[in-house]
C-alpha cells in the first residue's frame, strides 16, 4: 500500500478510531498494532536512505584555565548544591533541613575568594543554574572563567554568559585592557543591555575610559538611554567627572539634568555643591533674638525657583500634598555638603547643630534633608549625629524624618554592627530587618550575640518563628557559624511537655524546628568553608545525610 510518513504520523496522533490508518490490516489484527508495525518498517527504510550530512568544523579547543582545582571535598559539595537547584522552599513548611539553594551563592563567592577554577564536568550544570537565577550570574561566570564562556558559545540558551560585564573580565584568560576593538564594536552596534553592561564593566576597571566612551556618543543617544548610561558613573565617581556632568546640566531631558545634579552634589568640592551651599546659607541661619530661649535655627524657604536653581537640578513642581517652598528648600539642603554647616552655626559640631531647636515647625523638613545629604556625601559624623542613640524608642511608621537604615550605611562597618546590636538588645527583632540588611557579612560578634539573645527572648515570649521569617532568613546567610553552639541549646524541647501551656506547645515545636534549621545551616556553612580551605574532615562537624551537621 502506498503511504507517506506524514500520513502514518497523522493517524497515530488522531487515533485509529478517528482516522483509518494507511496500512494493510490482516485478519483479526488490531489496526493500532498494524500502524505501529508499518511505522517500524518505515523508520528502518528512512534511516537506511538517509544521506550523511557534511561534517561541521570542529570547535576550537577550550582555553586553558591556570587557576588551581577545587579540593575533592569542595568539588563534591558543589555537585550536591547544583543537583539541588530546585531548593526546599515552596509554599509549605521548610522543615529542619538547610536550604541548599540559598547556600550556592555563598559557596560561589567563597570559591572565587580562594581563586579556584570550576571543574569542567560541572560547567553545564553551573551555566544552567545561572541561566535560571540572575543573582548567581556574576559569581558563577567568574568561577566558570574562560571555559564557561567557551562552552556558552556552543549553546544558545547560555548566551547570557557572552554579554559584556564584570564577570567577563575575571580570570587569567580574560580580555585585555580597555577600549579594545571588541569594546568599540559592542558600544557602537550592540543592544542596549549589552552596551549598558559594557559601560559598567569599563567603568569598574577604568573610570576615565568609560567617561570618554560615553562622551563620544552622548549627543546621538536617546534621552532614556542617556539617563541609564549616566547612572553608571556612580561607580568610581570623582572630581574628574565634574566637567562632563556640568555639561549634562544643560541636557534637554529634565531627568538627565536631575541625575547629573545629584551626582555633582555627591562631590563636596564641585561647583554645584558650592552654589547649593550659598543658596542654603541664605535660607537657614542661627537666630539669637529669642528672649531667654537660647539660640535656635531660623528657616526662610525660597520664594521662587529661578533658572539657576532649575539648571542645578531643583525640580519646580512638588509632589501632591507638598508645598512649593518646602519642596525647594529640601532639595537645596539635600544637595549642600554637610560640612558647610559648621561655619554657618558658629563652629558647632554636627551633634550640637542637630540638637538646636528649629523655629516655626521646620525641624522635620530640615532634618530629613540633612539625613539625605549625609547619606549622599557618606558623611559619618553627620550620620552619627542624626541617627541618635540606638536605645531611643523607634518612631511610629510614617511619623519620623529619620531613615536609620540609610544613615547606618554611611558609618564604618564595625560601628554599624555595634549600633544595630544595641538596637536589637533594646527593642527586639520586630523593627530590625532593614537595619540588619545594611550590616557587613558575616555579622560581627556583638551583633551575632544580640541576635541569638533576641531569638531566645522571642521564643520565650510564645510567638511563632514565622513572625521573624525575614530575620531568620538573613541569619542563615549572615550569622557567624561560631554562634551555632549557642543556638543549639535553644532547639531543645522542654523535658516535661506538660509544663508547656497549651497555647504555647505548638509554638515551641515550631521554634525548635526553625532553630534546628538555622543551626544546621550555620554548621553546613562552616563545613563548606573548611572544605574550600582544604582542611581535614575532622576539623569541622561532619554533615549528616540530609545536609545537616551532627
Amino acid at each position: 500500500m502506498n503511504r507517506t510518513w506524514d500520513e502514518l504520523v497523522t493517524s497515530a496522533l488522531l487515533g485509529t478510531g478517528r482516522r483509518v490508518p494507511p496500512v494493510e490490516v490482516r485478519g483479526g489484527q488490531d489496526a493500532a498494532v498494524a500502524l505501529l508495525d508499518a511505522a517500524a518498517v518505515d523508520t528502518v527504510r528512512r534511516r537506511a536512505g538517509a544521506v550523511p550530512a557534511a561534517a561541521l568544523a570542529r570547535p576550537a579547543p577550550a582555553p586553558a584555565d591556570a587557576r588551581p582545582p577545587l579540593p575533592p571535598a569542595a568539588r563534591r559539595r558543589l555537585a550536591l548544591l547544583l543537583a539541588d537547584r530546585s531548593g526546599s522552599g515552596g509554599g509549605g513548611r521548610r522543615g529542619a533541613s538547610p536550604d541548599l539553594t540559598e547556600l550556592l551563592p555563598q559557596w560561589l563567592a567563597a570559591a572565587n575568594g580562594h581563586g579556584y577554577q570550576a571543574p569542567p564536568a560541572l560547567l553545564p550544570a553551573l551555566l544552567e543554574a545561572a541561566r535560571s537565577r540572575s543573582d548567581l550570574r556574576q559569581e558563577a561566570l567568574a568561577f566558570g572563567g574562560p571555559r564557561a564562556r567557551w562552552l556558552a558559545a556552543l549553546n544558545p540558551q547560555w548566551k547570557y554568559a557572552l554579554r559584556p560585564g564584570p564577570a567577563a573580565d575575571t580570570g587569567p584568560a580574560a580580555g585585555t585592557g580597555t577600549g579594545t576593538g571588541t569594546d568599540t564594536g559592542v558600544w557602537e552596534e550592540g543592544l542596549f543591555a549589552e552596551r549598558a553592561a559594557l559601560l559598567a564593566s569599563v567603568r569598574q576597571r577604568d573610570p576615565a575610559a568609560a567617561r570618554e566612551l560615553l562622551a563620544g556618543s552622548w549627543a546621538t543617544e536617546r534621552a532614556e538611554d542617556r539617563l541609564m548610561f549616566l547612572d553608571a558613573l556612580r561607580e568610581g565617581l570623582s572630581a574628574q567627572d565634574e566637567p562632563f556632568l556640568e555639561r549634562a546640566l544643560s541636557d534637554r531631558s529634565r531627568n538627565v539634568r536631575a541625575t547629573a545634579a545629584e551626582l555633582l552634589s555627591a562631590l563636596p568640592g564641585s561647583a554645584l555643591a558650592a552654589r547649593m551651599a550659598e543658596r542654603a546659607r541664605s535660607c537657614v541661619s542661627l537666630d539669637r533674638t529669642g528672649e531667654g530661649e537660647g539660640p535656635r535655627i531660623a528657616v526662610e524657604a525660597p520664594h521662587e525657583c529661578d533658572k539657576g536653581m532649575q539648571r542645578d537640578g531643583v525640580v519646580v513642581k512638588p509632589p501632591s500634598g507638598r508645598g512649593e517652598r518646602s519642596w525647594w528648600l529640601a532639595q537645596i539642603v539635600e544637595a549642600t555638603p554637610p560640612a558647610a554647616w559648621s561655619g554657618r552655626f558658629g563652629g558647632r559640631s554636627p551633634a550640637e547643630i542637630v540638637a538646636l531647636p528649629v523655629a516655626d515647625g521646620w525641624q522635620p523638613e530640615l532634618h530629613a534633608a540633612w539625613c539625605r545629604a549625609a547619606v549622599r556625601q557618606r558623611d559619618a559624623e553627620w550620620a552619627r549625629a542624626l541617627l541618635g542613640p540606638a536605645s531611643a524608642p523607634p518612631a511610629a511608621e510614617g511619623t519620623s524624618w529619620r531613615d536609620p537604615a540609610k544613615l547606618l550605611s554611611a558609618l564604618p562597618r564595625d560601628e554599624r554592627a555595634a549600633w544595630v546590636a544595641e538596637f536589637v538588645s533594646a527593642h527586639g527583632l520586630s523593627d530590625a530587618f532593614r537595619l540588619l540588611g545594611v550590616c557587613a557579612v558575616p555579622w560581627a560578634e556583638p551583633l551575632g550575640r544580640a541576635i541569638v539573645d533576641a531569638l531566645d527572648a522571642a521564643r520565650d515570649a510564645g510567638g511563632y518563628p514565622w513572625s521573624f521569617s525575614g530575620v531568620m532568613g538573613l541569619a542563615e546567610r549572615c550569622l557567624d557559624p561560631a554562634q551555632a553552639d549557642r543556638l543549639e541549646a535553644l532547639t531543645l524541647l522542654p523535658e516535661d511537655p506538660a509544663a508547656d501551656t497549651p497555647g504555647r506547645a505548638g509554638a515551641t515545636a515550631y521554634w525548635a524546628e526553625a532553630l534546628q534549621r538555622l543551626v544546621g545551616t550555620l554548621r553546613l556553612r562552616a563545613t563548606m568553608r573548611a572544605e574550600l580551605a582544604g582542611l581535614p574532615a575532622g576539623s569541622v562537624r561532619p554533615p549528616s545525610a540530609d545536609g545537616r551537621s551532627r
